[in-house]
């Protein structure tokens, strides 16, 4: 019999894209007053591995990847997830998206993903939002998976993350 054991707390990270990078401002004060001050963020990333986003929030979109430095329990990913969804309603001009907020953890093994799409390899975490398993840390780094988002497989995204963890670990010991 196995025995349950609290998980560790995590390091809130949320990765945005726009098209405007003047939404990064507002939308990191807003993310701020919710989940307390940044704490690292990583450099502009082209955002274009795919077209998916661009007939409804146009081109070229750029990320930032914001991380936090008051840690997150990891069951409380839904809820955060549910918060930058109204914060995406915020800024929406003629009913279209002008900003994309995926809020995510880290922890020493793994980085997740929140998002409101199921799909087979995603997880149930309640209220309507599913965990993806973005990466995992194994053989001293982050190895992507069949499904990984092309932009957190590039070098550079793997890299911040990398930084992140350092951050991380000597944070929670």
């Amino acid at each position: 019999m196995s025995n349950p054991q609290t998980p560790k707390p995590a390091k809130l990270v949320v990765g945005l894209f726009m098209n405007d990078k003047s939404l990064l401002e507002p939308a990191a004060c807003d993310l701020s007053n919710s989940f307390g001050p940044i704490d690292l963020a990583g450099p502009w990333f082209n955002f274009d591995f795919t077209d998916y986003y661009s007939s409804e929030m146009g081109g070229p979109l750029f990320r930032r990847v914001l991380v936090f430095k008051n840690h997150i329990q990891q069951h409380d990913l839904a809820d955060i997830k549910l918060i930058t969804n109204e914060f995406e309603q915020k800024y929406l001009k003629n009913d279209r998206r002008r900003i994309n907020i995926d809020p995510g953890y880290l922890v020493h093994e793994r980085f997740v993903l929140a998002t409101a799409k199921n799909f087979t390899h995603r997880i149930s975490i309640g209220k309507g939002i599913y965990a993806d398993l973005t990466l995992v840390y194994t053989r001293g780094g982050f190895q992507t998976l069949p499904w990984t988002y092309p932009d957190y497989a590039e070098r550079n995204m793997l890299a911040f993350l990398e930084r992140v963890r350092s951050k991380y670990l000597k944070d929670i010991t």
